[in-house]
């Protein structure tokens, strides 16, 4: 069975950038469909402050 740091080893430097590019936005439009779930009550230019809030200070 391949390791994911054995999968890691062998992708090149823009493998793991298009990768960790791709984490990224999956997480920023999962936060965003949290609190849509949790604050349906909040406008959308008030949910996209939010999450760029949560990142920009590393909040959960």
């Amino acid at each position: 069975m391949t390791t994911q740091r054995e999968i890691l080893a062998k992708m090149t430097v823009e493998e793991k950038l298009l990768v960790a590019n791709q984490l990224f936005h999956s997480a920023r439009a999962l936060k965003k469909a949290a609190l849509q779930s949790f604050h349906p009550e909040w406008s959308e230019s008030e949910i996209d402050r939010r999450v760029k809030e949560s990142f920009l200070y590393a909040r959960s």
